[in-house]
């Protein structure tokens, strides 16, 4: 049986170019992944949080947020009733509270937060958004 001839790999010239189409298609997928993941990372609850003359947040050993949305929900998910009752297990061993209300919610649900959070022993303080002009 004979052997068909052909080109040996040795005969073939060698290219030295780097075909980078495929780590650009990886670099761009994994950019778009980044960027659509990103604002997921970040977690928390957006709030239209009122502006306000205030300082800046000082850095705290293990801070705690209470978030009031606008339709009076408090977070970590639960009703005004139950974070009422369930708020000195919550806080566990926290120090200093921060209670972050959107804008547009009602009084009522904020004070009671705030009933809420005087009736602890924890120190607390009010979020604001600083203005543009500091």
């Amino acid at each position: 049986m004979r052997r068909a001839r052909g080109r040996r790999v040795a005969d073939l010239p060698l290219s030295t170019d780097i075909n980078v189409t495929s780590l650009v298609d990886v670099a761009f997928t994994l950019l778009i992944i980044f960027i659509i993941t990103a604002p997921a990372l970040q977690g928390g609850i957006e709030v239209a949080i009122p502006k306000a003359d205030v300082q800046p947040l000082n850095a705290r050993d293990n801070p705690f947020f209470v978030t009031v949305t606008r339709d009076g929900q408090v977070y970590t998910p639960t009703t005004v009733e139950e974070f009422e009752r369930s708020f000195g297990q919550m806080a566990g061993s926290v120090e200093h509270v921060y209670l972050r209300a959107d804008s547009l919610v009602s009084y009522g649900p904020v004070l009671k937060v705030i009933a809420t959070l005087a009736r602890s022993e924890k120190t607390w303080s009010l979020v604001g958004e600083p203005y543009g002009g500091r």
